[in-house]
């Protein structure tokens, strides 16, 4: 059944299967998705997470309509997956979009946009103002060829929006960017969702879809794994009462290590780290300790018996669980989980 939802919703699948047969004499199976049911709100930034072989892929294809699934239904924008209605809605990013290498940036535009049944009416309309949103003007007459991979990748997304589409779905689109392209990357998905656009992004990188993403779903082994906000999923996920500690102060190693001694269970129960910190002619010893999980009592305990030998503490970072970590238990445990119900439907 589907949850309550208080926006309509861009993507709508339900119960999803597909299954693939390899071999002609003797057939296996290979489900390559199991059941999926999930829901996009129009307006979310969503992003969808897994190793390799979790069936994203095939998810986003089923989307597109270039597969048809085995069992279940998918609904874009309220049209069935792969019509011609839904295809016209969509613009589309794949993990690796080869320009020919003739083209220049605005001709490689006009050659998408024809794709696409646009006139060069329609595309003139478009284009400056496109190569203002993802910051290639005055670069559009210049051969793609000499384009770094930040700029072909901020070309792809001008053309997955050349014809203004309600649904953007999104295949890698940070892979292999430095910092610079992958924020100019954020920068046009967070104008994107102002003007009310859906993104659906699929990506490795975490940190990034924690920037990006209202909601994001964790796939494995070809079943949904997990669902919701960050917060969430950190909360159902992780031990949110737990986090990791890291503390630098003046003292030697050997001193710091003397003290920690005195602190209840921390040598033995609590792995941790106590390193030199290298300084440039500093006058005074340094000291970095790291705990990879400890609670709120046992940081504060941590923290009074450092203050009660009259150390100095100079830096003090508590760290919550991140989304690493909930992607982790997720896959490492996927073979003995259920699909989860979600805990943050769209709003």
């Amino acid at each position: 059944m589907r949850p309550h939802l208080a926006v309509p919703l861009a993507i709508d699948v339900q119960n999803l299967s597909k299954t693939y047969r390899e071999g002609l004499l003797f057939p296996r199976v290979h489900p390559a998705l199991k059941g999926v049911s999930l829901q996009v709100g129009q307006g979310e930034v969503f992003g969808l997470l897994g190793p390799n072989g979790a069936g994203k892929t095939t998810l986003i294809k089923v989307l597109l309509g270039i597969l048809h699934p085995s069992r279940g239904s998918a609904q874009v924008l309220q049209l069935p997956a792969g019509s011609k209605g839904a295809r016209r809605k969509i613009g589309y990013l794949p993990e690796n979009l080869i320009f020919p290498r003739h083209h220049t940036g605005r001709s490689a535009l006009y050659f998408y946009g024809r794709l696409s049944e646009m006139t060069d009416a329609e595309i003139r309309k478009r284009e400056a103002e496109l190569f203002e949103l993802v910051s290639l003007s005055g670069r559009q007459h210049e051969a793609v060829r000499r384009y770094s991979k930040g700029m072909r990748q901020r070309l792809g997304l001008a053309q997955a929006m050349l014809h203004d589409p309600d649904l953007l779905i999104l295949d890698e689109p940070t892979d292999g960017l430095d910092p610079m392209g992958r924020s100019q990357i954020r920068d046009v998905l967070d104008r994107l969702k102002k003007r009310g656009k859906t993104v659906f992004l699929n990506s490795h990188i975490l940190q990034e879809v924690e920037l990006i993403c209202d909601r994001v779903a964790i796939m494995a082994l070809g079943q949904l794994r997990a669902i919701g906000t960050i917060d969430e999923l950190v909360r159902q996920h992780t031990d949110d009462s737990r986090s990791s500690l890291k503390i630098e102060v003046i003292g030697n190693t050997q001193s710091i290590e003397r003290i920690l001694a005195e602190v209840p269970n921390l040598s033995t129960a609590v792995p941790h780290s106590v390193s030199p910190i290298v300084t440039e002619g500093g006058p005074e010893a340094l000291t970095r300790i790291g705990i990879a999980s400890i609670d709120q009592p046992g940081a504060d305990a941590v923290v009074d018996c450092l203050r009660s030998h009259q150390i100095s503490i100079l830096r003090l970072e508590r760290a919550r669980p991140s989304l690493e970590q909930v992607f982790m238990n997720m896959v490492n445990t996927a073979n003995g989980d259920v699909a989860p119900r979600d805990p943050c439907p769209p709003r």
